[in-house]
């Protein structure tokens, strides 16, 4: 808030609301008893109207039963003003009118018709508390002016225009007050309605990240597993030591896939903190290689990868871990490439295999390309799968370079 008063703008609760603000809506939505703030403004009219008489006396009639009657009923109106406005500024207006008119003193019973006028304009009901208003001053300017002779008190002169221009300078400044915070509660419903949004739309993009993120780490490791598994069933009795070649690898291929599981679940227990492992990326390419071989596909890679942002880094890295996988599970070729080629502009990937599939599509048929396809969109770039015309099955993936490669 300093910072924004040393540039000049406006304090923060003028641009997103008070604090009490939710509170305020909450009990539009179950609107409660205004009961401490109407007896403080009904002890107030009274106790001030005390006052306003002694500095009157000789002007205006004295406080009766009558007037003091005419005093609670303005402040007490004022219990129902969340509930009912309409009415309640209408039967302010009207005992205010019939104080006034009894030639009671003027003073803060003024204040009773103010307060149901900004309720009633804050509420909606804006032609309501200006008809209430202009009928209280049209009442007044008729006493004021003509019916003064025969009320009370006696002896009483008509009021000068000028103090009736005062009146009504009061009653639109108020009513301007009324209308300038209706507008401001009405931006401020509009910007709390907005960043519920952005935050539901902020937490629907992170679930789907972590299912992304889940879905490439387990799918990628569940399918070497169940290769290795295969391999180790099948030469359990006839060769015991590849057997146990692939239990090691079973285990080593577990215990990674278990620590990125829990690096990505760590970003839900504590939202917003720094991972304590950095993100995989290309760098980690030879790592895919090296389990892709293990699960009995031969990859080569051909070109470099260009220093990335963590963030494409990231997508690129994914997309080449699904790409292999879909081969493992779905293609009969035990042979794949990876080409990795770059300008200043765009990182392309193209995975390709020779196929043929094995029952299903060589891209595979769950949520793997979807997955690719989304990542890919999420930083501007495109994906496209299919058949190759040669046979097999290509994933080509272009990634903009949307931040310089040291960041």
């Amino acid at each position: 808030m300093d910072e924004q008063r040393a540039r000049g703008g406006p304090p923060q609760w003028w641009r997103h609301g008070p604090p009490w603000w939710e509170r305020w809506g909450e009990g539009e939505r179950a609107p409660r008893w205004p009961w401490r703030s109407t007896v403080a403004v009904t002890v107030f009219v009274l106790v001030g109207s005390n006052f306003a008489a002694h500095g009157q006396e000789g002007e205006r009639a004295d406080l009766d039963l009558f007037a003091r009657v005419l005093l609670l009923v303005a402040g007490g109106l004022l219990l129902w003003r969340k509930r009912y406005p309409v009415p309640v500024v209408f039967g302010t207006a009207g005992a205010v009118m019939l104080y006034l008119g009894a030639g009671y003193p003027y003073g803060p019973v003024l204040f009773t018709v103010a307060l149901a006028c900004f309720s009633a304009i804050v509420a909606g009901h804006r032609w309501a508390a200006w008809a209430a208003m202009g009928t209280l001053w049209a009442g007044h300017v008729l006493v004021a002016h003509w019916l003064y002779q025969w009320l009370p008190p006696s002896g009483d002169s008509a009021v000068s225009w000028g103090e009736e221009i005062v009146v009504a300078t009061w009653v639109v400044a108020i009513a301007a007050v009324s209308e300038l915070f209706r507008v401001r509660r009405e931006q401020w419903a509009r910007e709390r309605a907005e960043r519920a949004e952005a935050a539901r739309r902020r937490a629907d993009e992170e679930r789907l990240r972590i299912a992304q993120e889940l879905h490439d780490v387990l799918a990628h490791s569940i399918s070497v597993i169940n290769v290795q598994a295969g391999v180790g069933l099948a030469l359990l009795d006839s060769d015991p030591e590849q057997a146990r070649t692939a239990l090691t690898t079973i285990k080593d291929q577990s215990k990674e896939a278990l620590g990125e599981v829990r690096q990505v679940l760590d970003t839900l227990r504590a939202p917003g903190a720094a991972p304590r492992a950095p993100a995989p990326g290309l760098d980690r390419l030879p790592e895919l290689v090296e389990q892709a071989a293990s699960a009995g596909l031969t990859v080569e890679v051909e070109g470099e990868p260009p220093r990335l942002p963590p963030g494409t880094d990231l997508a690129a890295f994914r997309i080449v871990q699904e790409a292999l996988t879909n081969v493992v599970r779905h293609s009969g070729s035990r042979h794949a490439r990876v080409h990795l080629a770059h300008d200043a502009d765009a990182l392309r990937l193209r995975v390709d295999d020779d196929g043929p599939a094995t029952g299903a599509d060589a891209g595979g048929s769950g949520n793997g390309l979807v997955g690719m396809r989304e990542r890919a969109a999420a930083l501007g770039g495109t994906i496209e799968a299919g058949p190759r015309p040669d046979g097999g099955f290509r994933v080509l993936a272009v990634l903009p370079l949307t931040a310089s490669a040291g960041t």
